[in-house]
């Protein structure tokens, strides 16, 4: 069996069988696909590959500047990647079960102003189809605190412009309703009823959001289209920004934990716990600007 046939039976088993998503799956195939070259460069056997030879591997990608999050997925996919070869018969064993995964460290997530959000959207030339669109998407992902892979999925029949809900199928096939605002329900009607029907043509398309062809816009489009964006505003951010600006802006406005998980699609609330964090950073960022002769320290 080569590599890539053993790529695509792998990625073919984890969704028919392991019943992974599409983005689990892509993820432990691209990861497999790295361990495979890996081998082939060390003149390594796949048949033959042991614990010692795992480690070594891991080893090269730590010197190579991964981080301890892109170790814990690595380790993931050579675990499940290792579940198959035993089935396939290639291994007699599955020698990725010793790794362990390293605990990573959560760094807090970047986060705009609600002013910085304001100048980004507003910098979107709508003038043009394609402008009109962007501002749509990028006000609903903003206003929802969408994922790109939600937004880039949603589908016309799961919007409500005059509810102004969307139903969203997150992470785990999960489905969540999240309402949204005037400004994000202003420009996706502009969208629908201006730019949407030019792009689609008469062909039959299920999701809100097309590309230039009618097609269904990916999420290397959405990336391209932010990455402009963001050169053009001088503002360093990516679009999943716009998620943690969001829930942070809920939570400084009050906003309880609870009600914000549930916004998010967060299956575990220590998840959304982060954005209290950002919160207390910029309450303590404001002091030293307004107070800058003040550590913090009381006097004995």
């Amino acid at each position: 069996m080569t590599s890539d046939e053993a790529l695509k039976k792998f990625y073919a088993n984890l969704i028919m069988v392991d019943g992974r998503s599409e983005l689990t799956a892509e993820t432990y195939k691209t990861a497999a696909k790295e361990f495979l070259g890996y081998l082939e460069r060390q003149n390594i056997n796949l048949a033959g590959v042991t614990v010692k030879d795992l480690l070594y591997y891991l080893s090269a990608r730590k010197t190579d500047g991964c981080t301890e999050l892109t170790l814990a997925k690595d380790i993931s996919a050579l675990r499940a990647l290792g579940s198959f070869l035993v089935l396939e018969g290639v291994w007699p064993q599955n020698e990725a079960l010793v790794l362990d995964r390293p605990k990573a460290r959560r760094s807090l997530p970047r986060v705009l102003s609600v002013e910085q959000v304001d100048s980004m959207l507003a910098s979107i030339d709508v003038e043009s189809d394609l402008g009109l669109r962007d501002r749509a998407l990028f006000e609903l992902v903003y206003s929802c605190g969408l994922r790109i892979s939600e937004a880039c999925s949603l589908q016309v029949g799961n919007l409500h412009l005059q509810e102004m809900i969307v139903l969203v199928r997150g992470k785990g096939d999960k489905e969540r309703i999240v309402p949204f605002g005037e400004a994000a329900k202003e420009w996706l009607e502009k969208y629908l009823r201006q730019v949407r029907p030019r792009l689609v043509g008469k062909k039959i398309v299920p999701t809100v959001f097309v590309n230039y062809k009618g097609e269904p816009i990916s999420r290397k489009g959405v990336w391209k289209r932010f990455k402009e964006l963001e050169a053009l505003t001088g503002i360093d951010c990516k679009v999943h920004t716009l998620r943690h600006s969001f829930a942070t802006h809920l939570l400084s406005g009050g906003a309880d934990l609870r009600s914000v998980q549930a916004l998010l699609g967060h299956s575990d609330l220590a998840t959304t716990q982060i954005y209290t964090h950002v919160s207390d950073s910029e309450l303590r960022d404001r002091h030293k600007e307004f107070f800058p002769g003040h550590s913090g320290k009381t006097g004995s």
